[in-house]
């Protein structure tokens, strides 16, 4: 019950708007409706372990809340940056005294990552004997950061960032809530949305702070843009959403789609990624998907990277986006890639045989005695520059390593690997001949 000094208190807007039952929470049917996972749980009043893996401001406290209230659980809230063994050593107590009273526990876990192993370590006893029942919240990926022991004694819910419908949803109620419509154009209230990126708690926040503004004149983005604190990007370099964007650039350049491309690495420098890292990885594309099937690639690749190097950010940048065109829009290939694992795997499978005797060097007498480099024909002295010896080792059949595609340049290099293999052949059948 609230005292009277609480009640004159002006509750901030995400405390009045805050869901009462799990069908006011937005954008997350998938886990939330009668026939998902969590609404199959709650409907039978049977919960389970759980981790929620969402980015920050899709609802997971929320969600933990009204799971131990829909359940007849007693809700114990704990945050990982704040909290440390002691505290879940008065919890665990706690509910093992209701646990023997027929009362069931859920402790809520926020940044649950943040534990170290033995923390986690410390959760399983009381996990599998029923003591609580844990959820655990996470804006990172389980997989990475939670004991595989942990993960196993519960179920991975990952929930979705809020798209602009749920965002919407969000803004009407607070205006309903308030009584009167935000100061904003139509245009205005789309930028509103695309300001909270997904995160609706951000939203709130915002929306809170527009409605301290006169309800005239209406603000446009630019407008808004100069009325509120616009957020950074969520953008971790040391965690999953740096290995998340760097996939997306990857794959969008190997995929010719040169504007997402330009697009994941504009999100990249825009979080504060080093540019630098992004120069590595562009080189390293250059080489494995453009490969020879454009040179030039590499050339561009080294250069961009120089060019940043001495120029700085931000006008460097501008190299690297240069470099992306190039490669998003040069032929591709990945032959040269496959043809060193190729390689990797044959003088894996071949162990340590030596090279034929006849391409051996013979720089004593005693070497030229017992072989070494007898019957090697030069090259150059072929009337075609090509002798068609063999350059395996002896018993190791021939192999094709490296298949160069139809595309780009690697289309001339085919033609000519296509016509040593006929004068190969030719060289080998006439020997053969000589022989007989």
């Amino acid at each position: 019950m609230s005292t009277l000094f609480e009640r004159q208190v002006q509750r901030p807007l995400a405390d009045r708007l805050r869901p009462i039952s799990l069908s006011e929470v937005v954008g997350q049917d998938h886990l939330l409706a009668p026939s998902a996972p969590l609404g199959r749980m709650v409907a039978q009043k049977r919960l389970t372990s759980v981790i929620l893996w969402g980015p920050p401001g899709c609802g997971k406290t929320t969600i933990a809340r009204l799971l131990a209230e829909h359940t007849s659980l007693i809700f114990e809230p704990l945050s990982a940056v704040f909290s440390g063994v002691a505290d879940l050593r008065k919890v665990f107590e706690s509910a093992k005294g209701r646990r023997q009273m027929g009362q069931g526990t859920l402790l809520f876990i926020d940044e649950i990552h943040r534990f170290n192993r033995a923390q986690q370590d410390g959760f399983l006893p009381y996990v599998e004997d029923g003591t609580v029942i844990l959820v655990g919240a996470t804006t990172e990926n389980p997989s990475f950061e939670l004991n595989a022991a942990l993960l196993s004694r519960c179920q991975v819910m990952v929930l979705k960032r809020l798209d602009d419908a749920a965002l919407e949803k969000m803004l009407l109620r607070a205006e309903a809530d308030e009584g009167r419509s935000l100061p904003l154009t139509e245009d205005g209230r789309q930028a509103l949305l695309a300001m909270a990126d997904g995160d609706g708690r951000y939203l709130l926040n915002l929306i809170e702070e527009l409605f301290r503004l006169p309800a005239e004149p209406l603000l446009d983005p630019s407008a808004l843009a100069g009325a509120v604190q616009k957020r950074l990007p969520l953008y971790d370099k040391s965690q999953e959403g740096h290995y998340n964007l760097i996939s997306a650039l990857h794959k969008s350049l190997r995929g010719s789609d040169t504007d997402a491309a330009l697009y994941w690495m504009a999100r990249m420098l825009a979080g504060g990624e080093d540019p630098r890292f992004l120069a590595r990885r562009l080189t390293r594309f250059a080489v494995e998907d453009v490969g020879l099937a454009d040179p030039d690639a590499l050339l561009q690749a080294i250069a961009a990277w120089e060019a940043y190097e001495r120029l700085g950010s931000p006008e460097g940048e501008l190299a690297l986006v240069q470099l992306v065109i190039y490669l998003g829009t040069a032929p591709k290939s990945n032959a040269a890639y496959l043809a060193e694992k190729a390689a990797k795997r044959a003088a894996s499978e071949t162990g340590s045989l030596t090279p034929p005797l006849h391409i051996l060097n013979a720089p004593t007498k005693m070497m030229r005695d017992i072989g070494y480099g007898e019957g090697y024909a030069y090259d150059h002295d072929a009337p075609d520059g090509f002798s068609g010896q063999n350059y395996f080792p002896d018993g190791m059949r021939r192999q094709r390593l490296y298949n160069p595609v139809e595309r780009g340049f690697e289309r001339e290099i085919r033609k000519r690997l296509d016509y040593w293999d006929k004068l190969r052949r030719d060289r080998t059948a006439a020997t053969k001949r000589d022989e007989t």
